[in-house]
C-alpha cells in the first residue's frame, strides 16, 4: 500500500506489475485478547487447546489481519508475526468466541511464486481448523487487472480450492477472485463477502446474486480498497470504493460493515445507504508501522446484548514477548489505543436488520398459560383484559375496567389524579418482546402540576386485604420514554392505600409512606419498600438506573424470609438484608400507576405498563412472565445454515 493521498495512489498502483497488489482476507477463530506464548508450530494440538466458538453465544468476534506484504518479501522479511498472529486466533477462540478471520489482501510484496510458497506454508497450518477469507490485494497480481485477469500464483495458493474445507466457505465468483462465506453466531448466520482488488461488472453481478440468495442476512463486506483516511482519522471512499459504493453497497441493506486495507493511516468514516440506514466504513492497515505492522491484527467483538461492536488492535507476536525485554519501538506498537484503532460502534442490530430480517416474535400467550398455582391476580391491556378498539393512543376513559383474569375478582378502574387530561393515560401495542399480551397502556404523569393516572382495586377486592406472610412474587412490565422529558422525580408504579403509620408502622423514613410500593427515583432507581407483617420496619431494595426507551421486566420475589428483586431477569445487589415476611396492608385499595403519601396521589406513572401478575408464593426465575420456550423463540429471527451459492 501507499500513504499518498487517493488521487495519486490511484497513479501509484499503475507502475508496473511487480509493484502490485498487497492485502488479503484472513479467516475465522473464536477468542478474547488474552497473551499467547509465540513459541512453538501452528499445530491441530493448538488449535484444539483452545476448544471452539459458542455459535449461540450474544458475544462473538470476527479478527481482521490487514496488508501483511513486508512479513513475506522474498527481498527480505521475517514472517514470524504473521505465525504468531495465527497461533493466537487459535489458542483463543473459546476465550474470544472468534467465529471468523478475514485478511484484507496484500498477502505479499510481489506476488511471485516463491512469497506465494511461503505464505502458502505460514497458512496451511490453519487449513480446516480455523475459518478465514483471503482476497487479492494489488501487490498479490498484475494491479493492472481486473478480477477477470485469469490464472496467478495468487490463485493458484488462495483460490476457491483451499477453502471448500471451511465450515463457513459458501463458494466463490467463476473466476476464482471472489468468495463468500456463511459465519454462524449469535444464533443467526451472517455473510461475509471477500471481494477482489478490481472488481468488475461480472464481480458485481456475482456478489448481487449472493446477496439475493441470502436475503435475510446481515452482510460484512471485505475487500482491498475501499476508503483512505486523513491524518485525523476522517475516511472518504477510494475511486474504486466509490465504484463499490454506487454499484453494490448503498442499495443492498444487508451490508452494514465494509472493511478495507491498502491505505495509511486507519480512519472510519459512517454514510447512509439508499434505505437510510448507517453503513460503517473502515480502514484496517498497520504496514506503515515498525516491523511491517508486526503481525497486527484486529478484533470486531460483536455484543448483540449491548448493541455494540467493540474494536481493537493488536499484534499478539509483540504481546507475547517479555515485558522487560521489548525495545522501545516494540513496546510502542505492541497496542494501539488512538481513536481509530481502539473504539465502539453502536448499532441496534434489531431495528439495523429489520428491513431485510425483521425479530420473529412469539404470538401473544393466553392467560391460562401462565396462570400457575397460587396466582392471585393477573392484568393484561390487550381485549382479553380491557375493552380497547386497538387504536394507538386513543385514550382509556375514565371508569374503564380491566379485568382481573384469574377470576379471583381484583378487577382493576381506571381514574385519573388531579385536573388530568385523556392524554394521562391511552392504549399502546408497544409491549415487551418476550409478554404474553401484545399491549399495554401508557401513562403520562408528571409533577408541577402533579397528574397521572391509575388503575385502582374495588374496595373489597381480595388483593387489598391480602399479607403474603407464605410468600409473594410480583411482576411487570414498565418502559420509560427516551429522552426521559420533564420531572420525575418520584414515581409509582404499583403500591397499596394508606399510611403506614396508622398500620402502627412508624421505624422507616416517614409513617406518611404507604405500606407497600414499588417506586422508581428521578435517577431511574427502582425502589421496592415494603413494611412486613409481624414487625416494625420497613426492608428497602435498591436497582441500579433503568434504561429508557427500552422494555424492561421487573420481579419482586420473597421466600416468606427475605426479598429478592430481579430486572431483566438478574437479580440485584441491594436488596434488603432485613427479614421481611410478608404485606403490612390497611384493607385499602391495591393501585397500579401510582404510590400515595399521606393518603394523597402525587405524580403518576410516566411510561408504559404492561402485563402484571400476582402470586402467592416466590417463583424461580425460570418460572417468571418472560421465561419459557415461547419467550425464547424470538431469537430465532433466521434460520442457520442458509442455502449456498
Amino acid at each position: 500500500m501507499d500513504t499518498t493521498p487517493e488521487p495519486q495512489q490511484a497513479q501509484d498502483t499503475q507502475q508496473d506489475a511487480t509493484d502490485v497488489s498487497r492485502r488479503r482476507l484472513l479467516r475465522a477463530a473464536v477468542g478474547t485478547p488474552i497473551a499467547v506464548a509465540a513459541a512453538g508450530p501452528l499445530t491441530a494440538a493448538t488449535a484444539e487447546a483452545g476448544g471452539g466458538p459458542d455459535r449461540d453465544a450474544p458475544r462473538f468476534t470476527i479478527a481482521v489481519l490487514p496488508d501483511t506484504q513486508y512479513l513475506f518479501d522474498q527481498g527480505g522479511s521475517d514472517h514470524e508475526p504473521v505465525r504468531a498472529a495465527l497461533r493466537y486466533l487459535l489458542r483463543s477462540r473459546r476465550e474470544t468466541n472468534l467465529v471468523f478471520t478475514a485478511h484484507l489482501g496484500d498477502v505479499t510484496e510481489h506476488g511471485t511464486e516463491a512469497e506465494l510458497r511461503l505464505a502458502d506454508r505460514v497458512f496451511r497450518a490453519a487449513d480446516g481448523r480455523l475459518p478465514y477469507s483471503v482476497l487479492a490485494g494489488n501487490h498479490d497480481i498484475d494491479s493492472g487487472t481486473d478480477d477477470q485477469r485469469g490464472d496467478t500464483p495468487y490463485l493458484r495458493t488462495f483460490g476457491p480450492h483451499r477453502f471448500r474445507r471451511s465450515e463457513t466457505f459458501g463458494g466463490a465468483s467463476p473466476d476464482g477472485y471472489h468468495s463468500f462465506h456463511l459465519v454462524p453466531a449469535g444464533e443467526r448466520d451472517w455473510l461475509v463477502l471477500a471481494l477482489d482488488w478490481r472488481t468488475s461488472e461480472a464481480g458485481i453481478r456475482w456478489a448481487q446474486g449472493v446477496l439475493d440468495d441470502h436475503p435475510g442476512l446481515p452482510a460484512v463486506l471485505t475487500t482491498h480498497d475501499l476508503v483512505w483516511a486523513q491524518d485525523t482519522g476522517q475516511a472518504h471512499l477510494s475511486e474504486h470504493g466509490r465504484w463499490l459504493w454506487d454499484r453494490l453497497i448503498r442499495g443492498n441493506d444487508q451490508i452494514f460493515l465494509a472493511i478495507g486495507g491498502h491505505y495509511w493511516p486507519p480512519g472510519r468514516t459512517t454514510m447512509t445507504n439508499d434505505h437510510g440506514n448507517a453503513v460503517h466504513l473502515h480502514i484496517t492497515n498497520y504496514q506503515d508501522r515498525y516491523y511491517g505492522g508486526a503481525g497486527m491484527i484486529r478484533l470486531y467483538r460483536f455484543d448483540l446484548a449491548r448493541n455494540v461492536i467493540d474494536v481493537e488492535t493488536f499484534s499478539p507476536w509483540l504481546r507475547a514477548k517479555d515485558v522487560a525485554r521489548r525495545s522501545p519501538l516494540e513496546a510502542e506498537t505492541v497496542e494501539l489505543t488512538g481513536e481509530v484503532d481502539r473504539f465502539s460502534v453502536e448499532i441496534d442490530f434489531d431495528r439495523r436488520f429489520a428491513g431485510f430480517a425483521p425479530p420473529v416474535l412469539p404470538p401473544p400467550r393466553p392467560p391460562g398459560a401462565v396462570l400457575p398455582w397460587g396466582t392471585v391476580a393477573y392484568w393484561r391491556f390487550d381485549r382479553t383484559g380491557l375493552p380497547a378498539d386497538g387504536t394507538e393512543g386513543r385514550p382509556v376513559p375514565p371508569g374503564t375496567v380491566a379485568r382481573d383474569l384469574t377470576g379471583n375478582g381484583n378487577d382493576l378502574t381506571a381514574r385519573l389524579l388531579h385536573s388530568s387530561g385523556p392524554e394521562a393515560l391511552t392504549w399502546s401495542a408497544e409491549h415487551h418482546e418476550a409478554a404474553p399480551a401484545h399491549a399495554s397502556l401508557r401513562f403520562g404523569g408528571g409533577q408541577r402540576p402533579d397528574r397521572g393516572a391509575i388503575l385502582r382495586a374495588t374496595p373489597g377486592a381480595p388483593i387489598n386485604s391480602m399479607t403474603f406472610e407464605l410468600g409473594y412474587t410480583i411482576e411487570t412490565f414498565i418502559k420509560l420514554p427516551d429522552p426521559f422529558e420533564g420531572e420525575h422525580a418520584w414515581m409509582g408504579i404499583l403500591s397499596w392505600e394508606g399510611r403506614a403509620g396508622d398500620a402502627g408502622k412508624h421505624s422507616g423514613w416517614s409513617p406518611d409512606e404507604p405500606t407497600c410500593s414499588l417506586n422508581l427515583s428521578g435517577e431511574r432507581f427502582l425502589q421496592f419498600v415494603v413494611y412486613p407483617v409481624p414487625v416494625d420496619a420497613d426492608p428497602t431494595s435498591w436497582s441500579h438506573a433503568l434504561p429508557m426507551g427500552r422494555w424492561t421486566h421487573l420481579a419482586v420475589v420473597n421466600d416468606g424470609r427475605h426479598t429478592t428483586v430481579y430486572v431483566d431477569g438478574s437479580r440485584i445487589a441491594r436488596n434488603a438484608a432485613e427479614e421481611s415476611r410478608g404485606i403490612t396492608t390497611l384493607g385499602k385499595p391495591f393501585a397500579l400507576g401510582g404510590t400515595q403519601f399521606a393518603g394523597r396521589y402525587g405524580q403518576g406513572f410516566y411510561g408504559w405498563i404492561g402485563d402484571t401478575r400476582i402470586v402467592a408464593r416466590a417463583l424461580r426465575p425460570e418460572q417468571f412472565l418472560i421465561a419459557g420456550r415461547a419467550a425464547q423463540e424470538h431469537r430465532m429471527r433466521v434460520p442457520v445454515r442458509t442455502g449456498r451459492r
